[in-house]
């Protein structure tokens, strides 16, 4: 028996006396009798692999009493999955939080996931005001959700993951469910050309500042195990968050020895995808900041812009680099490099 489906108790040509629903422990579940007192309903869950005695008197129009005392046992697992809500970068999503209008939330699952349609059903996300979102699933234990098109400053967003009693396959049933919120703060959209090697800073469509930069230089090295691409991704990158004392070790994608290998503590930067990439403090290369590309892949800009940007930018917010050459993966925080038809036909049919 699904431990969700409420337990029910009717009678016909009579009415209900007493109703009880006890666990193996004796303690009663809650519930209730309808108006005319004909039927009782149980009106919490129950648990996974229970046994519980239901005992139910009723009287007939002659007022005689009759009672009925059954047993059965609720639904046996093969395994339980959490749903976890976080950012698409992985982090906890505290309730309240504020983030940028790029964000993409993730649910990932502690067990790999058979019918993704019925996981995706047990989701729910609403925002307010409405806005058009859907599903993409990137792993059997990952599930993210965007927006059509980038979120409206003042969003309130709610995620729901309803999977307690759901089945997702193989007798994998949902642990709990879970819920929170976050909030959307200003439209902060920073385009990095690479032509002119500027970053434009957009705070709701008003430039704010721009930001002379050094991007990737536009060639290969040879790497540990074959050659690197040093050029920048383009496509728009979501905001992972703001770092200090960065410890930045070219060996993390490859390239270990050698004259281009680097190992360097950096004072601040903003990470803005998953293989390294930040815009952050480089004080050796403000002569070529504005003009000459010198980075292994990173946005270097001058220590004043590095912590302005720093203080400025929050999770969520998009760093779209442009005219590169390079186009940033789906996985690499490239979430809204899919058109919508494409996100959309990631999602469980």
């Amino acid at each position: 028996m699904n431990p969700v489906v409420p337990i029910k108790v009717a009678v016909t040509g009579g009415s209900l006396a007493e109703v009880t629903l006890t666990n193996a422990d004796g303690k009663p579940v809650n519930g209730a009798f309808a108006a005319d007192k004909t039927s009782w309903a149980s009106s919490e869950p129950l648990g996974y692999e229970k046994q519980y005695t239901l005992s139910a008197t009723a009287k007939n129009a002659e007022g005689t009493e009759s009672k009925q005392t059954s047993t059965f046992t609720t639904v046996i697992p093969n395994n339980l999955t959490m749903p976890y809500i976080q950012t698409a970068a992985g982090g906890a999503i505290d309730a309240g939080t504020t983030f940028g209008v790029g964000q993409v939330v993730r649910i990932h699952f502690d067990e790999a996931i058979t019918d993704r349609k019925a996981a995706q059903a047990a989701i729910s996300v609403v925002t307010v005001p409405a806005q058009v979102g859907g599903f993409n699933w990137l792993s059997d234990r990952d599930v993210y959700w965007r927006t059509k098109n980038y979120l409206k400053s003042g969003t309130k967003v709610t995620i729901t993951a309803k999977v307690y009693g759901k089945n997702f396959g193989n007798a994998l049933y949902g642990q709990a469910d879970t819920s929170t919120w976050f909030k959307v703060g200003a439209k902060h959209v920073s385009i990095a050309d690479d032509n002119s090697k500027v970053i434009s800073v957009y705070e709701n469509d008003k430039l704010i500042r721009t930001i002379p930069t050094s991007m990737g230089r536009h060639t290969s090295i040879a790497g540990d195990s074959g050659p690197i691409d040093l050029r920048t991704n383009s496509g728009p990158h979501v905001v992972v968050g703001g770092e200090t004392n960065i410890n930045m070790n070219s060996a993390s994608f490859g390239l270990s020895k050698g004259a281009n290998a680097y190992k360097t503590i950096v004072p601040v930067g903003v990470r803005i995808s998953y293989d390294g990439e930040y815009v952050h403090w480089a004080d050796w290369s403000v002569w070529a900041q504005g003009n000459t590309d010198t980075s292994h892949g990173c946005l270097n800009v001058s220590p004043d812009n590095s912590w302005w940007f720093y203080h400025w930018s929050v999770p969520g917010d998009i760093v779209d680099v442009r005219n590169t050459g390079r186009p940033l993966q789906l996985w690499n925080s490239g979430y809204w490099t899919a058109s919508w038809s494409q996100w959309v036909a990631g999602g469980a049919k």
